[in-house]
């Protein structure tokens, strides 16, 4: 017996571009303590608070990408600015951002950062920017009262691409009209478009089939391939994509097709659409199931490897369930963990130097770029710690790795400075004018 559930899946949507950005740092504060009985008190202003980072994360309750097909923005919170008495501002809440298991992120260039293959998998698609230092941060025996703090970081933002590979256990492969929605609707409650001409299915419908002892299996119909999908005909490349993921690989052969075409011819162009695609798709679980009996007599039935159904009269449901079943926990039981698919692209860390085009050299790595950006190099004060700061994080070393020598362009963010061999960079404003051995640059 059967006991069907669930239903069909409208407006699904499997591609999808989404735009995300994460919540800006709040400034720090430049203040001094002025009571009365303290007219020069020290510096207490506070830090800013970070933004909300935005977090991808794979639920099951969610269908499609339906939600970011007319919305494709999605943007945290931004932390607060630092005020005096060291109160420091508030951090934003991050953004949890929900997607179908199974979603692929991509870049523009379309190379895989994340794949959310089952429930809870999270992937961090826009981090916060940090909040900026008030100027109590700087006190120390050479700064005893610092004028100057951090402005907040910029959270980052950037479009990816989302598109889905549904997963099922089972997936329905077969010519259009074969009657693949038929059989779905029948073996559980899904209740697809179904009508006597191709391409009624022009998205993919999931049922679920669940028997008396419990057990469950996802079938998902496959809108119709037809010979030279693998090359992206009709909307081949869109429904193969979905096949990728199913553990059993059901062949849905009509014996009674209005177009003449055997059996025989309608499993070679399967496969071999298959194989153009994919072709470790052909070392998957594999059933046959031929469709329509209902239009055949029995004398003119062949002699069929397969089960022979009729979802109209009922005819051999139950036994194909049993060989689906079958098929499933063998292919469960082989297939690695999903754990195995998820891919997160690390994010590079510590400081990089690249000669450009042109001869400069620019040097990448957030805490070097936050530096920068996050300062004020109008301030000697603020200068001054940059100058610390970067010496610090081995920019200097780095350089001279690189092979940059003196009067050579450098480039960190927006500043451009040249280089100067004596292990030591001059930045330099028009308006402060440094000695030789510090560092010279502007803002470029």
């Amino acid at each position: 017996m059967l006991r069907p559930y669930t239903g069909w899946m409208s407006n699904f949507v499997d591609e999808a571009a989404l735009c995300v950005k994460a919540g800006d740092g709040g400034a720090g504060c430049v203040s001094f303590r002025r009571e009365a009985h303290t007219p020069k008190g020290g510096p207490d202003g506070g830090d800013g608070g970070s933004g909300g980072n935005v977090w991808l994360v794979a639920d099951r309750n969610v269908a499609s990408l339906l939600a970011f097909r007319d919305h494709p923005h999605r943007r945290a919170v931004s932390g607060t600015h630092g005020s005096g008495q060291k109160r420091h501002g508030s951090s934003g809440n991050d953004l949890l951002v929900y997607v179908p298991e199974g979603t692929i992120v991509k870049d523009r260039e379309g190379e895989t950062l994340a794949d959310l293959v089952h429930q809870g998998d999270r992937w961090l698609a826009a981090r916060a920017g940090v909040g900026g230092k008030g100027n109590t941060r700087f006190m120390g025996n050479r700064r005893r009262a610092p004028g100057f703090a951090e402005q907040g970081e910029v959270g980052e933002e950037r479009w990816v691409w989302l598109e889905l590979k549904l997963m099922a256990d089972v997936a329905l492969v077969g010519f259009p009209n074969v009657g693949k929605s038929t059989l779905i609707a029948s073996m559980s409650a899904a209740k697809p478009k179904i009508a006597d001409y191709p391409f009624t299915t022009l998205v993919p419908n999931l049922g679920v089939v669940r028997t008396d002892d419990g057990f469950e299996m996802v079938l998902a119909d496959i809108p119709g391939l037809i010979e030279g999908a693998a090359e992206g005909r009709g909307l081949g490349h869109q429904f193969l994509r979905h096949i990728e993921r199913a553990r059993v690989l059901l062949l849905v052969l009509d014996l009674a097709p209005p177009d003449g075409v055997g059996v025989e011819e309608q499993e070679r162009v399967l496969l071999n659409e298959l194989e153009q695609y994919q072709p470790d798709l052909l070392e998957r679980e594999r059933v046959r199931v031929f469709t329509r009996a209902d239009l055949v007599s029995a004398e003119d039935l062949p002699d069929l490897e397969g089960s022979v159904v009729s979802a109209v009269t009922g005819q051999g449901l139950g036994p194909l369930v049993g060989v689906l079943r079958g098929a499933t926990e063998r292919a469960r039981a082989a297939l690695p963990d999903p754990e195995a698919y998820v891919v997160h692209t690390p994010s590079p860390e510590g400081i990089n130097v690249a000669r450009e085009h042109d001869g400069s050299y620019s040097v990448h790595g957030r805490d070097a770029l936050r530096a920068v950006a996050v300062n004020d190099l109008t301030n000697a004060e603020a200068l001054d710690y940059v100058h610390e700061r970067l010496s610090a994080l081995g920019v200097d070393r780095a350089l001279a790795r690189a092979g940059a020598r003196t009067g050579d362009q450098v480039r960190i963010g927006t500043m451009s400075f040249e280089y100067e061999a004596a292990d030591e960079i001059n930045f330099a404003d028009q308006s402060t004018r440094r000695s030789a051995s510090k560092r010279k640059g502007s803002r470029g």
